[in-house]
């Protein structure tokens, strides 16, 4: 199945719970199927009146070191795994609660999130799914940080990562985004940091909750985890985790050609806003 026409949301609730990344706040989170055209929608449970924001990329408040939404005071940090998930799984309507303002990093990847929601079942409704329909480039670039999308009639993604470091170094990854791909070849892929970078985040009182169980950790040229990688480009692949999570704040999946070049979350949220404005090299559609 290269994507589904239909909108979908989940047969039933699922819950989970773990502890944030950068708070280290234990939070408890459900996810409940949703009404057609709803969308995906986060709820802060621990707040008087039980407050709401939209995932979308005009309530992005931070992208420094995670994805982090808000609207009228409330903030919902750390996102980009859970929507990753949703729209690897081509889930258009949920309600997510969570009871702290840090989604969490379960094992630092989306496989978690995929494997409860692929369990509980996944719905097709009885509405149309609405599509970016690309039609012309769109492309941003800030020195070697690039990022484009071309027409294509599938939901593709080639990334491109380069670091100093022997362990990383230069990788690229490309692939067409559905159901089977994104759960065998994206949603296991780890975020990964530096040593160096852990113990400087936390004497900030960041990372608080970082881990061996929760993030691939290099020092120098080796990987302190156990267990090694996933995948011997692991590295990419959680890039393009990353991106999966980020564009699917547009609000509506793309049908167009992604390519990514040494991004990060705010690189790409400032290709959205560059791809929203540009209405003349999209459409919307339906595909019936």
């Amino acid at each position: 199945m290269v994507f589904s026409s239909k909108q979908r949301t989940l047969a039933k609730n699922v819950k989970c719970s773990g502890v944030g990344l950068h708070s280290g706040l234990e939070v408890n989170l459900v996810i409940k199927p949703e009404r057609i055209n709803h969308g995906i929608v986060f709820v802060r449970t621990d707040l008087p009146g039980n407050p709401s924001v939209k995932a979308h990329f005009n309530n992005v408040k931070d992208t420094s070191l995670a994805t982090v939404i808000g609207a009228e005071g409330i903030i919902v940090s750390t996102i980009e795994h859970l929507m990753a998930a949703l729209a690897g799984l081509a889930i258009d309507n949920v309600l997510i609660e969570l009871d702290a303002y840090e989604v969490p990093i379960m094992d630092g990847s989306a496989a978690p999130f995929t494997a409860m929601m692929q369990e509980a079942g996944i719905e097709e409704q009885d509405s149309e799914k609405c599509f970016f329909v690309v039609t012309e480039p769109i492309e941003i670039k800030d020195n070697d940080r690039f990022v484009g999308v071309y027409p294509d009639d599938t939901f593709k993604i080639t990334c491109t990562i380069d670091f100093d470091n022997p362990v990383i170094n230069k990788q690229t990854y490309s692939l067409n985004v559905y159901d089977d791909s994104f759960t065998k070849e994206i949603s296991q892929a780890r975020t990964f940091g530096f040593l160096n970078e852990l113990d400087y985040l936390k004497m900030f009182g960041l990372a608080k909750g970082g881990s061996l169980d929760n993030a691939i950790v290099i020092d120098g040229d080796g990987i302190l985890n156990e267990g090694g990688l996933r995948f011997s480009d692991e590295f990419v692949r959680h890039k393009i985790l990353d991106c999966i999570g980020d564009f699917s704040l547009l609000g509506m999946p793309i049908l167009g050609h992604v390519v990514v070049e040494k991004s990060g979350h705010a690189f790409n949220h400032e290709f959205l806003k560059k791809f929203f404005v540009e209405k003349s090299s999209w459409n919307t559609a339906s595909m019936n």
